[in-house]
């Protein structure tokens, strides 16, 4: 089985311009292929992962990467999945996040002679002359395809900024750049970046006479109303000073169980024969499939030492032995509401004691019923049935 085989097999191929083209060139290692990340944060989070896992999935079968940072487009932002205009950043924080991801993309990809590079378009895009752009890339478009472009049809009720409408006119820009400077012929992304991906295929065959392909990855962390990039506390990131690896692996350990064999699948790295296994497994091991997801995924972003920390926390919550994650904070009063605000598992003092008044809390194996209950050092607590923290007074 050819690598374009084992990418279906997995569910993680949408749609394609060029099957045959692609399949050939992806599974002869003949595909110099781009992925463009904005620079929206400081980290990179779980909505990214399957682009990740795919890029270093193609450049393990001998396809060459090229990772395609957003520093110029991250100055206008991309209406794909919005029903509002995002938040104009400055130059120093679109450098500052865009930094943040080159650290992070090193865990996945191999960058070097030969392999995979990385690419910031703010060195192109910001150095164009508008009429010039006008004349050469803006005859190539009719603003009536571009209008019924889905990434565009669903603002065009609340307002579609001119800022905004020109996205797609960048991004088909960036791939005819990279296929001119870098020889890159092909681009991924997700369903979602569908009509700009087709969008540079086309200027491409038309300014330069090229061939050029793109491929949409079913992302079912990203087209999913991105569900399975957010929790009750915002994104699952993969800076683990924003989500810690006990987090990342809860997140996981705690997927629908609908949607595990199909994380298992599109996210790990476990052989498909063995997957093929694991879903003849009798229902009963739905929580051994969890589990197995969580770590290898914890294992991917952190390493194994701090995914089987994790693990062994995530057992000792649910009563299996172990030590659970320790949460140092400092109170005035430690008290069960200021801990709960300062350990983060609320996000305010109203929160705090609606989720007591619910019946939400317990210190040890006791619910908390009083808002005003003391904690001391070496407490454990439990928020829900989910979340178990030791907490430790400083």
């Amino acid at each position: 089985m050819g690598i374009y085989e084992e990418l279906k097999e997995r569910g993680l191929i949408a749609q394609v311009t060029d099957e045959e083209e692609i399949r050939e060139l992806i599974n002869g290692g003949g595909a110099r292929f781009y992925i463009g990340f904005d620079p929206t944060a400081d980290s990179l989070h779980v909505g990214h992962f399957m682009a990740l896992c795919l890029m270093k999935r193609l450049q393990m079968a001998g396809n060459k990467p090229v990772v395609l940072v957003g520093g110029g487009t991250g100055h206008i932002g991309d209406p794909s999945g919005r029903t509002d205009m995002r938040t104009m950043m400055t130059d120093e924080v679109i450098n500052h996040n865009c930094e943040c991801f080159k650290k992070q993309m090193e865990r996945f990809i191999e960058f070097g002679e030969g392999k995979a590079i990385m690419v910031n378009n703010a060195d192109w895009l910001l150095k164009l002359n508008y009429v010039d752009l006008l004349r050469e890339v803006g005859a190539c478009f009719t603003v009536n395809n571009m209008l019924r472009a889905e990434c565009y049809k669903q603002r065009m009720e609340k307002g579609l900024s001119f800022l905004e409408f020109n996205y797609m006119i960048m991004q088909a820009y960036d791939f005819w750049y990279l296929n001119e400077h870098y020889g890159c012929n092909m681009q991924f992304g997700g369903d979602d970046q569908w009509s700009n991906m087709l969008a540079g295929t086309e200027l491409i065959r038309k300014k330069s006479g090229k061939d050029a392909y793109a491929m949409t990855i079913t992302l079912l962390l990203n087209n999913e109303g991105k569900k399975m990039g957010k929790t009750a506390k915002g994104a699952v990131w993969l800076d683990e000073n924003k989500t810690t690896p006990y987090e990342f692996y809860q997140y996981w350990r705690n997927v629908d169980d609908a949607d595990v064999m199909k994380c298992i699948k599109m996210l790990t790295f476990i052989p498909l024969d063995k997957i093929a296994e694991m879903e003849a497994w009798d229902a009963s091991r739905i929580n051994e499939k969890k589990e197995i997801l969580a770590f290898e995924l914890t294992k991917l972003v952190h390493g194994e030492e701090k995914a089987q920390k994790a693990m062994a926390q995530a057992k000792a919550a649910f009563g299996g032995g172990g030590e659970l994650p320790e949460v140092e904070i400092s109170v005035e009063t430690p008290t069960i509401i200021p801990v709960l605000v300062a350990a983060k598992l609320c996000s305010s003092n109203g929160e705090a004691r609606r989720l007591i008044q619910q019946g939400g809390v317990s210190i040890g194996d006791n619910k908390v019923t009083d808002i005003n209950a003391p904690v001391n050092s070496g407490d454990v607590i439990h928020k829900g049935k989910k979340q178990h923290i030791k907490v430790i007074l400083k």
